[in-house]
């Protein structure tokens, strides 16, 4: 990433959500997105969702 572009962190249950939550906050398509997974999600007891959510790093191409 471009150490002078504005960097946003998302967090959501799964990679793919807060992908899509980094493109309707910040009103651009998802493949105008520079994304760096800081966290994958972890799944709790029988595979429920939730345990961990997943962290991304965002910033504009």
């Amino acid at each position: 990433m471009d150490d002078k572009a504005e960097v946003n962190e998302f967090e959501g249950n799964t990679i793919d959500e807060a992908i899509n939550k980094a493109a309707l906050k910040l009103g651009v398509p998802k493949s105008r997105l520079n994304i760096k997974i800081v966290c994958e999600e972890k799944r709790g007891l029988f595979g429920m969702q939730g345990a961990k959510t997943a962290k991304i790093k965002v910033s504009l191409k």
